[in-house]
């Protein structure tokens, strides 16, 4: 059975459009949340989100390609590109033992709504003969496949908050398999439209805190829901063999994979939190067979963490029940945001940079913790603490649930 290593990575997200930048605020605590200044908020109940700043990507994507590619490829692809430039793969790999697992939950609505405006305004003639390759959500990996020249299997997984972390599972069991040598995994999304916002709202899953210090605030007495957030992300897992064969530095090892679903509800998590309790037991005794720990050392657990009164209790209560003291926490999306189908990548990468810094990132905002948690969450500032595993949890509308088992690279 092979292993898989975590020979590159690549990020576009609210704190960070490069991996230096993006692990420089993660560890500082420093958010992406900004007052919404990309339409008029005046009669939302939302006044704040995470989006990307600054990302340039016409230095590095020529103009007519870019109008091609909805914004959530444009995140996809810069992410991927960095994650292969990491790991020195173009011209060292077999293209069809080479595969392209990335992921979005709702593909390209700016497209979409974009070209619905058109027809409204001046009929279907003038409909772009674009809009459903730039809508499509498997177009994601598509276009990274054209560019990476990958002609191994090329999916996206749809999951809605879990998409990325299920890109990287089933990555993980196609290297594991000896199906590919290499798989670029991840996920983007671009979502910050005003009518997604309004579903999001009336469902009440999102906060409606104006500061954005206080906004999105995990496992907080006083949270409210969580904060739309934009961006990308994406990893190259490799088989150990190929990896060593070539001489390609490791980062880290996926070593467990967990996937389970409710079958509950199709936005609430189940209240026993039992089919979120399997996933973490499945991911860590795959984990454990391959790589046995000693039950001593403390886990950093990256949870999914949204910031909802439901996900947040019925989450923390799993945690609880199946690392006890062990697990150290705390929620990315403090910082970055929700960036939905992107989400679970960007907090593999959050969770690879805890072990190889030996910190846990800070939940930031978080002041006071729910009396009904009872897990041991960091907030304030990073924490150091001795441990070698993480565990990273996405959880998605529909009932999904994601565990995946990073530990940190042989010797």
């Amino acid at each position: 059975m092979e292993r898989a290593v975590i020979t590159g990575m690549g990020v576009v997200s609210p704190i960070g459009n490069s991996l230096s930048e993006f692990e420089t605020n993660l560890f500082a605590g420093h958010h992406g949340i900004v007052p919404i200044d990309h339409f008029d908020a005046s009669d939302m109940g939302v006044k704040v989100y995470a989006p990307v700043r600054d990302l340039g990507a016409s230095r590095t994507i020529p103009e007519n390609e870019l109008r091609r590619l909805d914004p959530y490829c444009v995140f996809g692809l810069l992410a991927a590109r960095q994650a292969v430039g990491q790991a020195g793969l173009r011209g060292h790999v077999d293209p069809y033992r080479l595969g392209v697992f990335m992921s979005s939950g709702l593909g390209g609505t700016e497209t979409l709504l974009g070209e619905v405006e058109t027809m409204r305004q001046r009929g279907p003639r003038r409909v772009s003969p674009l809009l459903l390759p730039k809508w499509i959500p498997n177009m994601i990996a598509g276009i990274v496949s054209i560019d990476m020249g990958a002609h191994g299997a090329s999916i996206s997984h749809n999951a809605a908050c879990a998409s990325s972390a299920v890109s990287i599972g089933e990555g993980l069991r196609l290297i594991r398999h000896g199906y590919a040598d290499a798989v670029i995994c991840g996920g983007a999304e671009a979502i910050a439209q005003k009518v997604v916002m309004a579903g999001f709202q009336n469902m009440r899953a999102l906060s409606t805190a104006g500061d954005p210090d206080r906004a999105s605030i995990p496992f907080d007495r006083e949270r409210k829901g969580f904060v739309l957030g934009e961006g990308g992300a994406a990893i190259v897992l490799e088989s150990a063999s190929h990896a060593g064969a070539r001489g390609a530095r490791s980062f880290g090892e996926i070593t467990g994979y967990g996937v389970t679903s409710d079958a509950s509800h199709i936005t609430a998590p189940a209240a026993d939190g039992e089919a979120i309790v399997r996933s973490i037991e499945f991911a860590l005794r795959e984990a454990n067979a391959l790589r046995p720990e000693s039950g001593d050392e403390p886990i950093y657990v990256n949870a999914h963490g949204t910031g909802t009164v439901l996900n947040d209790r019925t989450e923390a209560t799993a945690i609880s029940r199946t690392l006890g003291d062990r697990a150290l926490v705390s929620s990315t999306k403090s910082m970055t945001g929700h960036l939905l189908g992107g989400a679970g990548a960007v907090e593999v990468i959050a969770s690879v940079m805890a072990i190889r810094k030996g910190l846990v990132p800070p939940t930031v905002g978080t002041a006071q913790i729910d009396d009904d948690i009872d897990i041991d969450i960091v907030t304030g500032a990073a924490r150091r603490a001795p441990f070698s595993r993480t565990l990273s949890l996405s959880l998605g509308f529909g009932g999904h649930n994601v565990g995946l088992v990073i530990d940190a690279p042989e010797d």
